[in-house]
Order: structure tokens, then sequence, then C-alpha cells
């Protein structure tokens, strides 16, 4: 296991209009990705990551996913 000297920590969140309109929409892989590419260029590492779901307007439940960077 890596020693890091520093945190990051990122929270990506399930889009809200598809969850209105389709009850879920999922969480955004492009996006995620594509965050992890621009900080992975500037030398973090994911150190840890976890899932959430919580209420969305009363009714439905939104995802996101909070990753820990370190380095």
């Amino acid at each position: 296991m890596a020693n890091f000297t520093e945190y990051k920590v990122v929270h990506i969140v399930e889009g809200g209009c598809g969850t209105l309109l389709f009850g879920a929409s999922g969480l955004p892989i492009q996006k995620m990705e594509a965050e992890l590419n621009k900080y992975a260029q500037d030398g973090w590492q994911l150190a840890f990551q976890t899932v959430e779901s919580k209420r969305y307007m009363l009714f439905w439940q939104r995802e996101a996913v909070i990753i820990t960077l370190g380095r």
C-alpha cells in the first residue's frame, strides 16, 4: 500500500434530469474517467472510492461516487 502525503476528494453525482424523468440515470462513467485521467496527469492515484445513495426530491434515490485520491 502506498503512503500518501496529500489527499484530494472528488464527488461525482448522477444526473438530476435522468433521475426525475426515468427514476434513475446511472453514474456518469465518462465523466468519472475524464476526471481520473485529469488528476492522474498531475500525479494523483486512486486511494479509495465508495458509492453513496441518498434521497433526491422526496421520492427518488440519486447515486454519487466519492473518490479519494492520494499522492
